[in-house]
């Protein structure tokens, strides 16, 4: 081994450490990478930056632009709420829900998909009182497994495409994953569709609310001169919510503030903090004639009261109201919404609303300008669970569907490169106004662009330093006595092993240069070896963390981390029993 050989696995070696370690962020232990390899001497400055100009930052940043602008065209919920009615059982629920989330992963990112199906996946429980928890990570993995059929589904499907293209001079065409992808994907379907009895039922979990293991909302209302409540005691007021609402804090004047006992008599003017069901205190509020609190109504004065509306959504941990209070943002005053309801697993929230502080995994509810609503909504990073008329903010239209299926035709025909065509698409949509500037933006996963861009220099110094030969080598030698399809299962559950741990991206370029050599080494040919990296990356069924589809579901579907396996291990045994025949048959060793 020479000295740039050992700096080379010292450095990835380190890097895959601080991956799994999870203390800094994955672009963050990138970039780090990179500079620690340019002050060694195995990358040369003159070529450190040379991966932010790569294909794969083009093609990966055009394609979340796309998903994006076909995930806001309202096309995809409009079909699936016509078959709605008919999606009365639970079994005909994870089939369309499981078999239109794959689908649909197969030409745009998979985390889109998901989201965009997840609130009609909300709606299908409440209104049929199925457990949400059976529905959600079936379509994770769904969306998973329609990101390996074609190569613009996932982003281990493009940059193995670049390492073909350095290796044989081609990189792999639009369809050339196919084969082995929809097999993959039409074996796991059926897995899923019958698999999603190992998931545990959460008790109670029988509607959206129980998903989030709500213990309710918690809103603020101020009581009016003409109020009926206004000389009611606080017991009284809770008997008219029949044992639904709870009056938590009572606040009279400036200074005074109770913990109300039952006998303490409401006055007008006092504010409540009420806490219940959605139902018990829309009725509360009705029949009472209080005021939810609200910092302003400039906006909705100027607003026709039918565009007035409000709508119920999950806080994400990327959105900046995390560890602030709508009071800190001045949530009104910069986007012309009211924070109604809030509502927190596990604890009691007796504070003003403008005083919460928000967590990651928040329901609150907002009124606003539904026509703003949307965009709103993404400016915050939140997730709409509410029911979403598809007339509110936008029109259905089937323009982006167009422009994207004409960039797969003109790259499955090779007329035009994939991130010319993707690029282009990309820019079509934003000038038709399919997609704002500011939410192409917020689409873009700049730290995945980032970790891309900095892990292709590092991931070519193992290469060219001669440390993927070397381990090759070493694999060569282990796997000598196997069989050739035994070689590829041992590579394919290597990288399905190894992902979780990883960022499946960063699985890749690590492992894609391996896998070339390691088939050199044997006589063989490195197409189906590469095939099976770029599978076992994208198929991580065994952890919440390996893959974002997988965080999104862990909070609204109640999940622990050991809840995983259990239908993610028959799962990645179906991917293995299934790929390795396919990748050998259709991609000969």
């Amino acid at each position: 081994m020479t000295l740039d050989q050992g700096l080379a696995f010292t450095i990835v070696v380190a890097m895959m450490a601080l991956f799994a370690w999870g203390r800094w962020r994955y672009d963050l232990v990138a970039v780090l990478a990179l500079l620690v390899s340019v002050a060694v001497g195995i990358v040369k400055p003159s070529e450190a930056f040379k991966g932010f100009s790569d294909d794969i930052v083009i093609i990966v940043g055009s394609a979340l632009v796309v998903s994006a602008a076909v995930a806001r065209s309202g096309v995809v919920e409009r079909v699936v709420r016509w078959f709605g009615p008919y999606l009365t059982t639970i079994n005909r629920q994870i089939t369309a829900l499981v078999g239109s989330v794959t689908l649909l992963s197969a030409f745009v990112k998979n985390i889109g998909a998901l989201a965009m199906l997840m609130p009609i996946a909300f709606q299908l429980a409440r209104r049929t009182n199925t457990s949400p928890s059976s529905l959600l990570m079936p379509m994770s993995f769904g969306a998973l497994l329609g990101g390996i059929v074609t190569l613009v589904g996932t982003s281990p499907n493009i940059i193995v495409s670049r390492v073909r293209e350095q290796l044989l001079g081609h990189p792999y065409n639009m369809f050339d994953f196919t084969p082995v992808g929809a097999g993959i994907a039409v074996v796991g379907f059926i897995v899923l569709c019958f698999g999603w009895r190992l998931l545990p039922h959460r008790k109670g979990a029988v509607s959206m609310d129980a998903a989030f293991n709500l213990e309710g909302y918690t809103t603020e209302v101020t009581v009016p001169e003409n109020s009926p409540a206004a000389g009611l005691t606080v017991k009284a007021l809770e008997d008219l919510g029949e044992g639904e609402v709870e009056v938590i804090t009572l606040l009279r004047g400036t200074t005074r503030r109770y913990e109300p006992a039952g006998n303490i008599v409401i006055k007008a003017r006092d504010i409540l903090i009420l806490q219940g069901e959605p139902a018990a205190l829309e009725r509360i509020v009705a029949l009472e004639k209080l005021q939810l609190t609200r910092e302003g109504k400039t906006h909705e004065i100027d607003t026709p009261s039918d565009e007035i509306g409000i709508t119920e959504a999950v806080i994400t941990p990327d959105s900046e109201l995390v560890g602030s209070s709508a009071g800190q943002l001045k949530l009104f005053h910069r986007y012309a919404v009211n924070l109604l309801a809030v509502s927190r697993t596990g604890r009691r929230i007796a504070s003003r609303l403008r005083a919460v502080r928000f967590r990651a995994g928040d329901v609150i509810v907002l009124r606003g300008n539904l026509a703003a609503m949307p965009e709103t909504l993404g400016a915050l990073h939140l997730l709409p669970l509410a029911e979403r008329d598809l007339r509110i903010g936008r029109r259905a239209s089937l323009f982006p569907l167009a422009v994207l299926a004409a960039a797969v035709v003109l790259v499955a025909f090779d007329i035009v490169p994939v991130a010319v065509a993707f690029f282009g698409a990309a820019v079509i949509l934003l000038l038709a106004g399919s997609l704002t500037l500011r939410d192409a933006y917020d689409a873009i996963e700049w730290p995945i662009l980032i970790m891309l861009g900095a892990l292709i220099p590092v991931s070519d110094a193992l290469r060219t330093t001669g440390g993927t030969d070397l381990i090759a080598a070493g694999l060569s030698h282990a796997s000598a006595n196997l069989p050739a399809t035994g070689a590829l299962a041992l590579l394919l559950a290597a990288a399905m092993a190894v992902t979780p741990f990883l960022n499946n991206a960063a699985t890749v370029l690590v492992m894609a240069p391996i896998a070339a050599g390691f088939a050199k080494n044997l006589g063989y040919s490195p197409d189906p070896f590469l095939m099976a990296v770029a599978i076992g990356a994208a198929c991580d069924f065994l952890t919440p963390i390996g893959h974002q589809c997988n965080t999104l579901v862990m909070g609204p579907g109640g999940y622990r981390f050991g809840d995983y396996w259990r239908l993610g291990l028959p799962l990645s045994l179906s991917v293995l029993i299934v790929g390795v025949p396919l990748i050998a048959f259709f991609w000969p060793i």
